[in-house]
């Protein structure tokens, strides 16, 4: 997962590629290329012919809360005039394998970019 972090990161600061178009160029790579690049995934699962591999990303931002909004939550935030927030920001990026090759990807999470 450590491979992967790079990708995520640079992702919000870069101008180049989205991380879907980035992920679009694994479709048909083979399952060793996936692992070169992301590295070895934090989960794997068999079943009907396929094999997923999951690579999970989270960490955390320190935010401060905006006195009146309450950003990031709105004006209806729990501690509206509370000092800062700690969130957890997560990507987790499943690949779908068929016969060794790449048929497919996921991306969930609040920070896929």
């Amino acid at each position: 997962m450590r491979r992967l972090l790079p990708l995520v990161l640079l992702a919000g600061c870069a101008t180049g590629p989205s991380l879907e178009s980035r992920l679009a160029a694994t479709i048909g790579q083979s399952e060793l290329h996936v692992v070169e690049t992301f590295g070895v995934p934090n989960r794997t699962y068999d079943t009907g012919g396929l094999r997923f591999l999951q690579y999970e990303e989270r960490r955390q931002v320190l935010h401060q809360l905006d006195p009146y909004w309450g950003y990031p939550y709105g004006r209806f935030a729990p501690y509206r005039f509370g000092g800062p927030v700690l969130l957890t920001r997560s990507c987790d990026i499943t690949f779908a394998l068929k016969e060794s090759r790449v048929q497919s990807f996921t991306a969930r999470g609040d920070d896929c970019r």
